[in-house]
């Protein structure tokens, strides 16, 4: 599933081909989103929020996608050929110089702007962490939920209503980052260590927001406790590196399926033991 950095990323680049101009042709799906009624229109705004993606048109319509696994937007010159077949196109918007094609996304809905603040999944988002100074206490409150006390910390860093934008990748690198054992309780672990875990989650996602090619290791992050400095080599710590040798301890990688959805967790047996990073592990390292 895509994830925030690469949402911001479609819409910074949607932005620049959309916004501003008339809308010379509009459509969706025979059986979706009525997104001819926004021909005529000007594209006012192109937002990313978390993992949704918001086109608001100057008639008072809103688009909102969510691409979830397979989605993607696309832009192309008039004329060009998509590199997706056509009946693959859940919404199509042409301005003069460009063409803006969702293909494959899930959720495709044409909505009244006044109503977004009553959206239930949008409303339901906790703070994106690529917004103009997140509000990270907010985020901080919500991973202390009592209904997220005893769920895992990779599985929680996936929920949305608790903070949006990180998506699998990211839950890897940044436990692998910080040194702490994705799957105990939220409960587990001291409020600095999860304030120091969205900080980093924050700047992972900072790191790659304008980049397509994702780097988790000291690349993005100007050098990541443990490694020893900048260095060539993976762009990930854990991510998809299962089986292969730890870049801090060489220790084989393992990974694992968990969580409703479900998603593979990936992680460093040796640097994120199980209870690495709780309460119990600092009380048994003392002295």
């Amino acid at each position: 599933m895509p994830e925030g950095d690469t949402l911001f990323r479609t819409a910074a680049v949607l932005r620049e081909a959309l916004a501003g101009r008339v809308v010379t042709g509009a459509r969706g799906r025979p059986d979706g989103v009525m997104l001819g009624m926004a021909v005529g229109s000007h594209v006012e705004r192109v937002e990313a929020r978390g993992k949704h993606l918001l086109i608001d048109f100057s008639n008072g319509l809103t688009l909102h996608t969510h691409l979830r696994m397979h989605g993607s937007w696309h832009r192309y010159r008039p004329g060009e050929r998509w590199r997706r077949t056509p009946a693959r196109a859940v919404a199509v918007i042409e301005v003069p110089g460009a063409v803006a094609v969702c293909f494959d996304a899930p959720t495709a809905e044409l909505l009244d702007s006044r109503a977004i603040v009553l959206h239930p999944s949008l409303t339901a988002l906790g703070p994106d962490l690529l917004a103009p100074g997140p509000d990270l206490d907010e985020a901080f409150r919500r991973l202390r939920a009592p209904s997220r006390a005893a769920l895992p910390l990779g599985e929680a860093l996936l929920d949305q209503t608790a903070l949006a934008g990180l998506g699998n990748v990211y839950r890897s690198e940044v436990c692998f980052i910080e040194r702490v054992d994705p799957f105990a309780p939220v409960a587990s672990f001291e409020d600095g260590r999860l304030r120091t875990l969205l900080q980093t989650a924050r700047r992972l996602l900072a790191a790659n927001r304008m980049t397509p090619h994702r780097t988790t290791t000291v690349d993005a992050l100007g050098g990541a406790p443990g490694t020893g400095g900048p260095r060539r080599g993976p762009r990930q710590y854990v991510y998809g590196r299962t089986g292969r040798p730890c870049q801090r301890c060489r220790s084989g990688i393992r990974s694992r399926v968990t969580g409703e959805l479900p998603r593979r967790t990936y992680w460093c047996p040796t640097c994120q033991p199980s209870g690495a990073g709780t309460r119990t592990a600092s009380t048994s390292n003392v002295g």
